[in-house]
């Protein structure tokens, strides 16, 4: 494991890749060397200096992939600001809950995104801005809350723009800003992500130099990521996908990052020709979007060697296509979560297609690994089911201001409790089979979704399938599936049903089937199934069952 921070890194791949391109944004037509952008970070943190900011201090980001996202990644990492990245999809009540609960002292906003506007909903918590100088700021909201950088070219009331921010880092000396930089630890907080909310409100995650730093190069090792490839990332910057995996994983190598500034299938296959992209990350959804897109066949994906499918599970017959359609032979899935810097287990370029498509992989170097009885916490032998728990480096410090709910997830001899449930085979790799909270119980039958899901996606027009369970008066649950059709293709409930008769257990086969277009979804790709649950409960009127299993 590597004890460094990772403005020490930046400078560490700079020193030996001075010349070589860093970053790419083939939408903006900019291109950074390595010494370029390494010189760009010191002039943004020596701005953030200027302003008065403090190592320790949180430092919000509500942004799509914008080129001044990675620029203020790694800036704050060298001058020892806690990057808090803010979901690019929340709205004012969920913003104002993550400002006020991270207590950051800055936001970098951009104007808008996908018809929303940032800057009305900053307006509504913080109606000061329109009277206050930048910098100035004492809102009644967010009291912590002092510093509003605008990353756009037109003046706002009350923020400081990006420019500002350049120009004010010429008063900071390079010797204050190295002196800054060395005072920092590898074990110091430096990035703070707030859970998705696929399953309830966003817990701040604290993830330190050593957690994310050691993290990247592990993923990127699993791949062979080195200085000749090019990773495409149109995975969103906020998650720990797209900034550890990504950006940092890049940066740990010397590979070229070639970030997408927000997820278009179209976009992505044409930056991974131009820029003739040796690596592609994604969730299943864009790899579904990408190999659907109406032109997938014009485009060039030769150079297209590896890459990650993750953030959630991954249909075997998607993987299919990824590894032969698309190319990309050497294609890796990585498992984990925000609170492991997030990859616990990753499959290797040299494991069987087998493997790759059935496994999330075995455990990282220096990762320990462990299937637990959820009730007892007892190990649990080969190819039983259990709660996957994992301890070392990756483990989180802890959630921000929330000790009650970090002794939940971290027991008192290291180990954090993912709540996923998984198997591991005798060769230590390991199956997720679904969640403790999502498992269905009917009539006391335990039922596993991803099982069900992996069986529907062999239906030759399902494109997507999402399981789920729903009250039921008599059973207690019943089986749900939310199926997209594929494009052209007619498909009914009963013949759903026809389809899974024989072939699983009856008590497995869907008692209710919804045909839909789209899954509610958090911004990072994760689907969210209990928004799911919540819409099957009014569709098909099951208040009162669920008021039963309630009570």
């Amino acid at each position: 494991m590597r004890s460094i921070t990772f403005g020490d890194l930046l400078d560490e791949t700079a020193e030996r890749y001075p010349e070589k391109e860093a970053v790419v944004y083939v939408e903006r037509n900019l291109r950074y060397s390595y010494s370029e952008f390494q010189q760009l970070c010191n002039q943004v943190a020596k701005g953030f200096i200027s302003l008065g900011i403090q190592a320790g201090e949180n430092i919000a980001i509500w942004a799509s992939n914008v080129p001044e996202w990675v620029t203020a990644q790694f800036a704050t990492a060298k001058m020892g600001g806690v990057l808090v990245t803010v979901n690019t999809s929340y709205r004012v009540h969920e913003l104002e809950y993550l400002l006020r609960q991270s207590e950051s002292t800055t936001l970098l906003l951009i104007e808008g995104f996908r018809g929303a506007s940032y800057l009305e909903m900053i307006r509504e918590i913080c109606p000061e801005l329109d009277h206050c100088e930048p910098g100035q700021l004492r809102s009644a909201r967010l009291p912590h809350l002092k510093n509003v950088i605008y990353i756009g070219d037109e003046r706002q009331p009350g923020m400081f723009l990006w420019s500002d921010l350049l120009e004010s880092g010429l008063a900071v000396s390079e010797a204050e800003r190295i002196d800054r930089q060395r005072s920092l630890q590898p074990d110091d907080v430096i990035n703070m992500q707030y859970t998705s909310g696929t399953t309830g409100f966003p817990k701040g995650v604290m993830l330190s130099h050593n957690n994310i730093v050691n993290n990247a190069i592990l993923v990127a090792g699993c791949q062979n990521l080195g200085p000749d490839d090019r990773l495409c990332i149109p995975v969103p910057f906020f998650h720990c996908f797209g900034c550890v995996m990504g950006t940092l994983g890049c940066v740990a190598t010397g590979a070229t990052m070639v970030p997408i500034i927000s997820f278009d299938p179209g976009v992505v296959l044409s930056a991974v020709e131009s820029e003739k992209c040796t690596a592609l990350y994604g969730v299943p959804t864009m790899f579904i979007a990408e190999l659907n897109h109406p032109d997938f066949a014009s485009f060039d994906l030769s150079t297209l060697r590896t890459g990650i499918m993750a953030g959630s599970p991954c249909p075997i017959e998607v993987m299919k296509k990824v590894v032969d359609t698309m190319g990309i032979r050497e294609i890796t899935i990585a498992y984990g979560q925000t609170e492991s810097s997030p990859v616990i287990t990753q499959t290797r370029p040299d494991d069987s297609i087998e493997r790759r498509v059935s496994t999330v992989g075995r455990a990282h170097d220096g990762v320990e690994v462990k299937v637990v009885d959820p009730v007892t916490g007892a190990t649990l032998p080969c190819g039983q089911q259990g709660e996957l728990c994992t301890r070392g480096y990756l483990v989180m410090k802890g959630y921000y201001n929330m000790p009650d709910e970090t002794d939940q997830a971290i027991d008192a001899d290291g180990w954090l409790h993912t709540g996923d449930l998984a198997t591991i085979d005798e060769e230590g790799y390991f199956r997720i089979t679904g969640r403790l909270k999502d498992m269905i119980i009917r009539g006391g039958e335990n039922i596993y979704p991803r099982e069900i899901e992996e069986f529907l996606y062999t239906h030759p027009k399902i494109l997507d399938v999402q399981v789920v369970g729903v009250p039921d008066e008599k059973f207690g649950e019943q089986v749900l599936a939310c199926i997209k059709v594929k494009d052209g293709e007619v498909l009914t409930e009963e013949e759903v049903k026809a389809y899974c008769e024989g072939k699983i257990g009856r008590y497995k086969i869907p008692h209710y089937i919804q045909f839909v277009t789209d899954y509610p979804m958090t911004a990072s790709g994760k689907i969210q199934k209990y928004r799911l649950r919540e819409q099957a409960i009014a569709a098909f009127g099951l208040e009162r069952a669920s008021n039963t299993e309630t009570a």
